[in-house]
């Protein structure tokens, strides 16, 4: 009976050291790529398979990542924002490229989730999706840095703060949007969307949206903000509010893709032709965005280059290495509903 390859095998027909291969079979950025592409050609052609589990008690590490994806607020049972979905996926494709497994857990904000990774060394490092409320969070994101737990976000630029975040750059998309929508002959603008530091997102693309009226020599009057949270009933209830106030408007701006549906909704409801009378912008290009009636103008942000950049910058960071946040530009989608 024929015996299993070893990685000691590789190494005697590739001419270099079995630490070599191993770190060339996990792409260590210190294998050189002629050297790790020939280690991986041998591996493939004796058929040799990584025993994870004594590399594990070498390394003392898991090859795990676990993501913690936080629980949002939907109109199904899912609870997990649409957004969050595609990222999901190029998540799991960059650990699997990496040779690394990846733990998926689901998360409410008041479990101890802060402290269960780092007792039970499931995880080399921890990704995190969503949050709600950012006041709460940021509290459980110290107490990470206390624990010297090697973890990176996605969001906005936490200041004041040593974490790694890989997010877009919501306040240019703000104003982008703004702008186009302004260049169209709209005037009277409202913003559908939270706007303090509970909703830091939210806030960047509220303060772009403010900087592209006053570029245009337009006032920025409060009481066209009308707080919501992201999903198609928030944006429903804070359009019925903006109707209800009897302010003139001829355009919305969704601090999200939900919350610009739910308007979309309560607008067609009273009548009010999209984007005839009201021209309507959100947030995020999630896969309904293009199948909405009118289809959603919007900001799209690259989930799956998000999802690239939060693997490679963990990995960085379990290795070692400094890393920086990453701020990503949006690209502007126009469709109908804005009237373009």
């Amino acid at each position: 009976m024929k015996s299993k390859a070893t990685s000691f095998d590789i190494a005697y027909r590739a001419g270099v050291s079995q630490s070599t291969v191993s770190r060339a079979l996990r792409n260590s950025p210190l294998v050189n790529e002629e050297t790790r592409l020939k280690v991986q050609a041998i591996a493939r052609e004796l058929n040799y398979k990584v025993d994870k589990n004594a590399s594990n008690l070498r390394t003392q590490q898991s090859a795990t990542i676990a993501l913690l994806l936080f629980e949002d607020p939907t109109s199904d049972d899912s609870m997990i924002n649409p957004f969050f979905l595609s990222m999901l996926g190029s998540i799991t494709r960059a650990c699997s490229d990496k040779g690394y497994d990846l733990l998926v857990s689901f998360q409410q904000m008041n479990n101890d989730w802060h402290a269960d990774f780092e007792d039970t060394n499931k995880a080399d490092g921890i990704i995190l999706l969503g949050y709600g409320d950012f006041v709460d969070y940021e509290q459980k994101l110290q107490q990470l840095i206390e624990q010297n737990t090697r973890f990176v976000r996605w969001g906005a630029e936490a200041k004041g703060l040593p974490i790694v975040s890989v997010g877009c750059d919501n306040f240019h998309g703000g104003y982008q949007l703004t702008e186009h929508v302004l260049k169209n002959g709209r005037r009277q603008f409202a913003f559908l969307g939270g706007a303090s530091s509970h909703s830091p997102e939210f806030l960047d693309r509220y303060l772009g949206h403010c900087k592209a009226l006053t570029d245009n020599n337009l006032n920025v009057d409060q009481a066209y903000q009308f707080d919501a949270i992201s999903t198609e009933e928030s944006g429903y209830d804070a359009a019925r509010k903006l109707l209800e106030s009897g302010l003139p408007f001829d355009a919305i701006f969704g601090a999200s893709d939900l919350i610009a549906i739910g308007a979309m909704r309560a607008l067609q409801e009273q009548k009010v032709n999209i984007p005839d009378d009201v021209a309507v912008v959100g947030f995020d290009d999630i896969p309904i965005a293009s199948f909405t009636f009118p289809p959603l103008t919007t900001a799209r942000q690259n989930t799956k280059l998000a999802g690239e950049l939060l693997v490679e910058k963990l990995l960085k960071l379990i290795n070692g290495e400094a890393v920086d946040t990453t701020l990503m530009p949006t690209s502007l989608i126009v469709r109908k509903s804005c009237g373009s």
